[in-house]
C-alpha cells in the first residue's frame, strides 16, 4: 500500500513512474549504494535513512551491494533523541563516506548545501538519487523522486522500499513512524491525510510502540533543559501587531545559555514546540546559537502564515507552517530582516 496523496500540478504521472522505475533499477544494479541525509537530522531525515539502509542489507541473494550511510556534519554525533533508532550504529562519520559514489541516495535535503560536509560526494556522484517532499527542492541530483504533497519523506522511503520488493520489518518500521509521526505534528498537520493514518497503522503492525516512540521524542529531557528552557521563555518576546497582524514570538538560545546548563545545540531544538504554544502569536522564532556562532533559526507557524516562504528568502527553506534558515551577525538585523520578510502576509494554502 502507499499513502494517498496527489502529484504536484505540472508533473506528469509517467514521467514520475520513470524516476521511480530508474530509480529501482539503478539501486538493484549497484555494487555500493551510498545514503546521505541532511546536517543536523531530525526523525524524518534520519529515521527514513535508516529504514532504507535496513531495507537495502536485508535484500538476499547474489551481488548484495555495500551500504554507506551518514550525515554531513562534525563532530558527528546523532542527537540524543534519535540514538534510540535501529541502526545508528551502522553509520559512518563523514572523513569515511566515499568521495565518488557510484549510486548516492538523499534524504530530506531540499538542496545539496543542506548536505554539509557530504555535498561535494554528492556533486562527483555517478548516480544521485534525491528523495524528498519539500516544495523548495532545487532537484539537484540525476533521478529525482520528489512529492510536496508527502505528509514526510518517511512516506517516500516508505513507497521505496516497496518497489524494491523488501517487506517491513519492525526495525525499518521504527525508522519510518519516527518520520512520520515528526512531520505530522504527532498527526496534527493539515497533511495528515487518511493514508497517512493508514500508513502509521501498517508500521504499527510490525510491533511498535507508539507511546515508547512519543517518549523518546517529545517526552525525555535531562534536568538541566529544565533551568535553559527557563532561561530562554523568561526572554521571549510578543510582537502581537507583527507577522501580518497575526502575532510574533520569539526567544534566542545562546551559547553561554547552552554552557551554563552543560546542553549540546540538539538539547535547544524542543523549545519551539512549548514557544509555538502562546495564544496570541501565529509565528513562532527561536534563534540558536550554534558552535561556531551561527544563528540556526526555527520557525513555525499555526496555519495562518507561510513561514516557509519567508525562510526561503532568507536562504533557507522547509514548508509553509515549519522551516527554518541560517544566520550570521546581530540577532536584531536578522530578526528585522525575518520581521519584513513576514510583513507580506502570505498565508498557507490549504
Amino acid at each position: 500500500m502507499t499513502a494517498d496523496r496527489a502529484h504536484p500540478s505540472g508533473q506528469d504521472s509517467a514521467d514520475i513512474e520513470a524516476e521511480w522505475a530508474r530509480a529501482v533499477k539503478l539501486l538493484d544494479g549497484a555494487a555500493e549504494v551510498c545514503l546521505a541525509c541532511h546536517t543536523r537530522p531530525d526523525a524524518d531525515a534520519l529515521g527514513s535513512m535508516l529504514a532504507v539502509a535496513h531495507a537495502l542489507r536485508s535484500r538476499g541473494g547474489p551481488g548484495l551491494p555495500r551500504v554507506v550511510a551518514s550525515f554531513g556534519d562534525l563532530p558527528f554525533e546523532v542527537p540524543r533523541i534519535l540514538q534510540f533508532l535501529p541502526g545508528v550504529d551502522l553509520l559512518s562519520p563523514p572523513d569515511r563516506y566515499p568521495v565518488r559514489p557510484e549510486v548516492m541516495v538523499t534524504f530530506d535535503a531540499a538542496s545539496a548545501g543542506r548536505l554539509g560536509l557530504l555535498e561535494a560526494s554528492a556533486a562527483s556522484a555517478r548516480e544521485l538519487i534525491v528523495l524528498d517532499h519539500h516544495a523548495s527542492n532545487t532537484r539537484f541530483g540525476t533521478v529525482h523522486l520528489v512529492d510536496p504533497a508527502a505528509a514526510a519523506t518517511a512516506v517516500l522511503a516508505f513507497d521505496l522500499i516497496g518497489r524494491l520488493g523488501v517487506e517491513v520489518s519492525r526495525d525499518i518500521a521504527f525508522g519510518l513512524y519516527a518520520g512520520l509521526v515528526t512531520d505530522t505534528g504527532s498527526f496534527k498537520y493539515p497533511t495528515t491525510s487518511p493514508g497517512v493514518h493508514e500508513l502509521a497503522a501498517r508500521l504499527l503492525e510490525t510491533g511498535i510502540e507508539p507511546g515508547a516512540v512519543a517518549q523518546r521524542l517529545w517526552d525525555s529531557a535531562p534536568f538541566n533543559y529544565l533551568g535553559l528552557l527557563s532561561a530562554v521563555l523568561g526572554r521571549a518576546l510578543l510582537e502581537p501587531d507583527l507577522a501580518a497582524g497575526r502575532g510574533l514570538v520569539w526567544t534566542t538560545v545562546t551559547q553561554a545559555d547552552r554552557a551554563a546548563y552543560g546542553l549540546s545545540l540538539d538539547a535547544a531544538e524542543a523549545v519551539i514546540d512549548v514557544l509555538r504554544r502562546t495564544d496570541e502569536a501565529d509565528v513562532a522564532v527561536v534563534l540558536k546559537e550554534d558552535d561556531a556562532g551561527q544563528w540556526q533559526v526555527s520557525a513555525r507557524s499555526k496555519g495562518q502564515l507561510d513561514v516557509g516562504r519567508a525562510c526561503v528568502a532568507m536562504g533557507g527553506g522547509g514548508h509553509a507552517r515549519a522551516a527554518g534558515f541560517t544566520a550570521s551577525g546581530a540577532v536584531a538585523d536578522t530578526m528585522a530582516a525575518l520581521r519584513d520578510r513576514l510583513a507580506d502576509g502570505a498565508v498557507c494554502s490549504r
